[in-house]
């Protein structure tokens, strides 16, 4: 599990990124569930998640609407599929409108840059 903290802040929302090897939605459940073992994701406001599996995609909004979907395009264009990626938000306050779908946009790809990287070791 790969955990990125404190990656975007926007008018006191806080973002982080997280993901990992996932084939099922019973795997991603299990993910999200280990994930918020951590009082700090437990806390979240929203715990967004996409997954490309062999089945199809899945996605889960969490109250984000439409940032499942946000996710779930990025893994398609990167062609990656059995790796959960998990888009945390603690909302600070003030609404972010669209600017919101911009920051699942990068967290996600901060996200596949690091697992780039370790992968290339």
């Amino acid at each position: 599990m790969i955990v990125l903290e404190n990656i975007i802040s926007d008018r006191g929302s806080k973002y982080a990124v997280s993901g990992g090897p996932c084939a099922s939605e019973e795997e991603a459940r299990a993910f999200i569930a280990t994930l918020k073992r951590r009082k700090k994701f437990a806390k979240a406001t929203h715990n967004t998640w996409g997954l490309l599996t062999a089945g199809g995609p899945i996605k889960n909004d969490d109250g984000e609407s439409g940032a499942g979907m946000v996710i779930l395009r990025m893994l398609e264009r990167e062609g990656l599929t059995g790796q959960i990626v998990v888009v945390t938000r603690w909302y600070g306050g003030k609404h972010l409108g669209g600017d919101r779908f911009r920051h699942v946009q990068d967290a996600v790809r901060i996200y596949l840059d690091h697992a780039r990287r370790a992968a290339e070791g």
